[in-house]
């Protein structure tokens, strides 16, 4: 069975972490692409989230009343921060999570398919690891 986020690199984070990626991954086995897209983005802010409280920069990616950010923000955020030396490849790969996922959940005539997933599986790989590694998960 193909998966999308490996299990490996979950096991022994967080129990809400790994439970959204056997999320991703279930909604893939089942062939609920839309589910798996907006699963992998959810994924991608949660890591965000992490990475940044584990380097005492939540507030970098927070409203002065406290809120999160918007992912697109996050991301941003992410990009410039220079402590965290992203590599180029996890650069990229971000802001096209985000697309797959903002277009599963908010379009009307957009319904992903498998070929979407598959072709973000790099991209998955890439990011949840190195945000892993950021977060002090692992």
């Amino acid at each position: 069975i193909k998966v999308v986020v490996l299990l490996s690199l979950m096991k022994n984070t967080r129990g809400y972490i790994e439970r959204i990626a056997n999320q991703v991954n279930g909604a893939y086995e089942k062939g609920w692409y839309d589910a798996c897209a907006v699963m992998m983005r959810r994924l991608l802010e949660t890591l965000l989230i992490e990475a940044c409280e584990a380097f005492g920069r939540a507030a970098a990616i927070q409203t002065s009343g406290g809120d999160f950010f918007f992912l697109r923000d996050m991301i941003d955020a992410a990009l410039k921060e220079p402590a965290w030396n992203l590599s180029r490849n996890c650069k990229q790969a971000m802001p096209r999570l985000k697309d797959v996922g903002d277009k599963s959940a908010h379009s009307r005539r957009f319904n992903a398919q498998r070929g979407d997933i598959d072709r973000m599986l790099g991209d998955v790989r890439v990011v949840v690891q190195e945000l892993v590694y950021l977060a002090k998960l692992k």
